[in-house]
């Protein structure tokens, strides 16, 4: 007769311990109030069984709760379904988290619905966006500081969105690297709608292959079933995760890692920030291949690619492909056309023939939008800033007519009578100038 099989003991995350050391160096991102010196070297190391137990402790705590306020704090979001804002909250914050920290410890939390919101997406396209309440957020944030270490750890080097330590710049740069080294054949794939179609329990069994306790799975599965709001109309979804909502990023990532690490395998070089991925190829033999292995798994995943917007390109015949608000053509690196239109709508609202404020004010609103667009997209060609400068000159033209009293844009006399060199002197930031100065301080 045979023993019974012994059920393994759980493996408990290690109390506090010194916040300092080498692990504390190597993951300077995660969360003092939570992530250890011996819970990074866990994590470094390995858990017994790969699979983490003792977390909901780490999310109730009170000092979890604060740092995630303080987060929420700095994101300055919209009130949810409550109508509480984030001063609201804050004006009771010791009373509001003691409060949260009983309900989770109690398991009395419960989240409250999404407050859906429309954003737009294109000329034509909208994209939902839901707002939690502030209390919901802070929950789910201080879920993430907990959870998030524990899954990143094995993320794939080629993700790039909703990282840590890593960001939009940098995938676009590990995209110029391989176009350069002579990567022509690119997968330009689009996964529809996919943050509101993951599949809810294949998402599940990702986060359980790596944490076991069943309270933080609990809390999990209520924020995928959150109701969303809009209007006077209340449902419940059974796919995807809300954007806008604090967790879902993580969860997003976590369910395309597998894509990740089969392409890896595979020997492609895929570039992925959050669901907008290339993957880039010496031939068309290898992009075919891998367009093909992607289909197949994004097929069994229970996700869709976008059939007009998913397509093979070679960087050396026109068309090209946009990636990251950049559009890759032959040589050049040029914004892509909806990057163009984001930004003069942007510098419609500032320009209107009837603002009522000076120029210097007018300049002075408009100089900052025209930084950060640049500072995104310098390392475009020079030719592609000349007419967006243009362009801005003849809407502050048109201001200047109408105080005139003269109406259009007057093309020939508005030039004369308000050249180039006059919004220089009154310091309108130009995207052309700002290139020169940074090609010249690359060639130093």
């Amino acid at each position: 007769m045979t023993d019974a099989p012994q059920t393994p003991q759980p493996t408990p995350v290690p109390d506090r311990a010194t916040p300092v050391g080498a692990a504390r160096a190597r993951w300077v991102w995660t969360a003092p109030e939570v992530w250890t010196e011996r819970m990074l070297t866990a994590l470094e190391q390995g858990v017994r069984g790969g699979r983490w137990y003792t977390l909901m402790d780490k999310v109730y705590a009170v000092p979890t709760l604060r740092a995630a306020f303080a987060r929420v704090k700095a994101n300055h979001g919209a009130a949810g379904v409550d109508h509480v804002t984030v001063a609201m909250y804050e004006a009771r914050l010791d009373a509001n988290l003691a409060t949260l920290s009983a309900a989770l410890r109690d398991g009395t939390y419960r989240p409250q619905a999404i407050r859906r919101h429309w954003i737009p997406k294109g000329p034509r396209e909208r994209r939902p966006l839901g707002i939690p309440t502030v209390r919901d957020r802070v929950v789910q944030t201080a879920l993430r500081l907990v959870v998030e270490p524990i899954f990143d750890v094995t993320f794939a080097p080629h993700s790039y969105g909703f990282r840590p330590g890593r960001g939009a710049k940098d995938a676009l740069r590990r995209v110029d690297a391989l176009l350069r080294a002579g990567y022509l054949y690119v997968v330009d794939a689009d996964l529809q709608a996919y943050f509101d179609t993951i599949p809810h329990a294949p998402l599940r069994a990702r986060v359980a292959s790596k944490v076991s306790d069943s309270r933080v799975l609990t809390l999990i599965d209520a924020f995928l079933q959150q109701p969303i709001f809009e209007g006077v109309a209340q449902w419940t979804v059974d796919e995807g995760t809300p954007q806008g909502a604090v967790i879902s990023p993580l969860l997003a990532n976590l369910y395309l890692d597998p894509l990740d690490h089969v392409m890896a395998a595979a020997g492609f070089e895929m570039v992925r920030y959050a669901d907008d991925f290339v993957v880039l190829c010496r031939t068309a033999e290898e992009a075919q291949q891998a367009l093909a292995i992607v289909h197949r798994w994004t097929e069994a995943a229970g996700l869709r690619l976008h059939p007009e917007k998913t397509h093979l390109v070679h960087l050396q015949q026109p068309g090209g492909f946009d990636f990251l608000g950049y559009h890759f053509e032959r040589r050049y690196r040029l914004p892509r056309k909806k990057s163009l239109a984001k930004l003069k709508d942007a510098v419609r609202q500032k320009t209107r023939r009837t603002h009522g404020h000076s120029l210097a004010v007018i300049i002075a609103d408009l100089n900052p939008i025209l930084r950060g667009w640049f500072e995104y997209f310098k390392h475009c060609r020079w030719t592609a800033f000349v007419p967006i400068d243009a362009w801005v000159r003849m809407r502050l033209r048109c201001i200047l007519r109408r105080r005139l009293g003269k109406r259009g844009r007057g093309i020939r006399t508005a030039h004369h009578r308000w050249p180039r060199r006059f919004f220089t002197a009154h310091g309108l930031f130009s995207l052309t100038h700002a290139h020169a100065a940074v090609r010249q301080s690359f060639a130093r």
